[in-house]
């Protein structure tokens, strides 16, 4: 499920640049310090444009994206707010505007409680303006939800709405929350409520200018909710109709890459789902249908490049396991067989050294490895001699002397395959990396995909959980 957190933040508060200068690496004052000479508004306005600054810093040097850099940047930028609305705090004789700036140094740093008190306390106060006291009901809704609070959070609910100036942003983001926390709660028949509300709230962000979210975002967050809730009831009808309609809009807003995400889904759910014929009717219609509508647009049709690069999988799907050929090296087990393995859930990561986004999941492959392999899990990473290791060209031995030491500093405690060619990579269809397969206790392949992207770690775990719980 897709959580825009950090997009919250940054539409919900006021947009307005950092200022410069205030915070770095090494070489600045210390916070309490700073903090000295700003107004609480002013620390809230730093704080709030952090990540923006920092990520302008990273284009002008050229450093590349990566999650590890995101997350960073994120953790950063929620100490700042925090230090910040700690030194806010101990001044005297407040306004209700700063009470306010409190509560959203405490939002931005994650501090639900401190949330909830000062915006609470600035709703009590008769310093208020309609668009802050607004802000601060819809962030309490957030709030409430998130720790559960459900009669709490209807209540702020309903002082929003009461209004009769709700934004349409608002209203996509409050209700989607409420969905996501009576989801945790396992109360499908309501989160179905709530997420079908957001739902149409975020189509509407799309005729509204003034929001400052990407509308396919906001759809994309809404639309899966409602999908993954009807999918979790077994109205699979309604599963169905839910992605086919956000494919839909995805070409009425002209975004290949989201009318790509949802057709893939729906192709992929009626194939799990045991309807494979009508998966790969479904992946032809999306292939005419891109066609048609891109084209027509003068987008570059990526969509339908995808489609057609993924039409090899869809095939693989739900069908016996390939065996794995031409594996010259295995290391530091045995060599082992798919049809050896039948009675295990196996997951086969393919991937190599010089692929950056490879790297995101080892972690959670490690740890994988070690929290479930006595429940039935056998991960393999599948590599091949490429005759090259760490920048220079390296036969064979030492190729596998240089993926041995490579596997001792990741950590990776589960086998390696090399292989001597592309054979099983190309019946894999894993040319492009990384791409990971899950084979069930049966030795049917459930899960391939290739790229990276947010919820990729996410949907795997998800998928190996479940094939694990099967017998």
């Amino acid at each position: 499920m897709r959580f825009l957190l950090l997009i919250f933040i940054a539409t919900l508060c006021t947009s307005i640049s950092a200022q410069s200068g205030r915070v770095s690496p090494t070489g600045s004052p210390p916070v309490s310090t700073v903090a000295a000479e700003l107004s609480i508004k002013q620390m809230f306005e730093e704080a709030n444009g952090y990540n923006r600054k920092k990520f302008a810093e990273y284009e002008q040097k050229k450093i590349a994206y990566s999650e590890k850099l995101r997350l960073s940047t994120e953790r950063a930028q929620r100490e700042l707010a925090a230090k910040y609305a700690t030194a806010a705090a101990t001044r005297t004789n407040l306004s209700g505007e700063e009470i306010y700036y409190i509560g959203m140094l405490n939002w931005i740093a994650e501090n639900y409680d401190g949330t909830i008190l000062s915006l609470k306390k600035f709703l009590e106060s008769p310093d208020q303006k309609p668009e802050r006291t607004q802000n601060a009901r819809s962030i309490l809704v957030f709030v409430y939800a998130k720790q559960k609070n459900f009669d709490e959070a209807l209540k702020y609910l309903s002082d929003y709405e009461a209004t009769g100036t709700a934004k349409t942003v608002d209203r996509w983001r409050m209700n989607s929350e409420l969905a996501k926390s009576y989801i945790a709660t396992k109360d499908l028949a309501k989160a179905l409520t709530f997420a079908s509300r957001s739902y149409d709230a975020s189509k509407a962000l799309v005729k509204d200018p003034a929001a400052k979210v990407n509308p396919a975002d906001a759809i994309l967050d809404a639309g899966m909710l409602v999908f993954e809730i009807n999918r979790d009831l077994g109205k699979v009808k309604e599963a169905d109709t839910a992605l086919a309609d956000m494919r839909d809009l995805a070409g009425a807003i002209n975004s290949p890459t989201f009318f790509y995400y949802a057709a893939d889904k729906l192709i992929t759910y009626q194939i799990e789902t045991g309807r494979k014929p009508l998966g790969m009717e479904t992946f032809l219609a999306a292939t005419t249908q891109a066609e048609k509508v891109f084209a027509a647009k003068g987008t570059d049709n990526e969509a339908l490049f995808r489609l057609k690069k993924r039409e090899r999988q869809y095939k693989l799907l739900m069908e016996p396991a390939p065996e794995l050929v031409g594996m010259e090296q295995w290391f530091p087990g045995t060599p082992k067989t798919l049809a050896s393995l039948k009675g295990k859930v196996v997951l086969l990561d393919f991937w190599a050294t010089w692929c950056g986004p490879c790297f995101d999941a080892f972690p959670a492959l490690a740890e994988w490895h070690q929290d479930l392999s006595d429940d039935g899990l056998v991960i393999i990473g599948m590599t091949r001699y490429y005759g090259r290791a760490e920048g220079m060209p390296a036969d064979h031995p030492s190729e596998i002397a240089f993926l041995k030491r490579f596997k001792e500093k990741q950590k990776l405690d589960y086998d390696f395959a090399v292989a001597d060619d592309q054979f099983t990579q190309v019946t894999y269809v894993a040319t492009s990396l990384p791409t990971t397969v899950v084979i069930d206790r049966k030795g049917v392949v459930r899960y391939i995909e290739s790229g990276t992207n947010p919820t990729r770690i996410e949907e795997l775990r998800a998928m190996v959980i479940k094939l694990l719980a099967e017998k």
